[in-house]
Formats: C-alpha cells, sequence, structure tokens
C-alpha cells in the first residue's frame, strides 16, 4: 500500500487523545472518520482535511493549498494540503486542527442500508 507512513503516523498521533476516531485503510492513504465522519487523510504526499466552506477561499490561498478534486471537479470544503507546508509539529496542528473544528458542526454521511 502506497502512502505516507510518516505522515500517517504524525496525525495519528495529534489525534491519540481525540475520542471516537476510527481508521479506515483506503487505496492511496489512510482516512481518518471522527464521531463517525470524514474528518482528515492522508495520501501519498499531501493530508486532505474536511474544512468549513466559509474558510475554503481563504485556506487555498495560503502556500502548498488546494482545492481537492475528483475526477476533475473541485470539492468545496476538502483541501489538499502538500507536507511541504507540514514539517513542524504547530504546522501539521493547525491544520488538523480546522478539520476537527468543522467535524464538531459537520453533518455525518448516511449509512447505506445491507
Amino acid at each position: 500500500m502506497a502512502y505516507n507512513e510518516q505522515l500517517t503516523k504524525r496525525v495519528r498521533q495529534l489525534l491519540a487523545d481525540v475520542p471516537k476516531v476510527e481508521e479506515k485503510v483506503m487505496m492511496r492513504g489512510v482516512l481518518f472518520m471522527v464521531d463517525g465522519k470524514m474528518c482528515t487523510s492522508t495520501g501519498d504526499d499531501e493530508l486532505m482535511c474536511r474544512v468549513d466552506h466559509a474558510l475554503h477561499d481563504s485556506l487555498i490561498a495560503q502556500p502548498g493549498c488546494r482545492t481537492m478534486e475528483m475526477k476533475g471537479k473541485p470539492f468545496r470544503g476538502y483541501v489538499m494540503v502538500h507536507e511541504d507546508v507540514l514539517k513542524t509539529k504547530k504546522q501539521l496542528q493547525y491544520w488538523v486542527g480546522l478539520a476537527l473544528d468543522f467535524n464538531k458542526k459537520a453533518k455525518a454521511s448516511p449509512k447505506k442500508k445491507k
């Protein structure tokens, strides 16, 4: 599985004292669910953060941050942060903190019936 194990370990350490954290290994990374809601994930060289829509434009103006895209479609409220701007614990805490702050008001996706 190709994902950034060092970045994943750093995020895991930041979330160690957060209740209701669940990890899901994905094809190219590790997704961290908090309270049943997507919060953040690690991939090859970026951290994905689910953030408040109202902050989106100001966040993507910061160095190393861009809007997440899937199949060419931009997803507002989801940002990708390059590991080059996550070198210190304080930098990583900032981004994970934004995701945790939004997680408190985010709605969980409806569960699919089996």
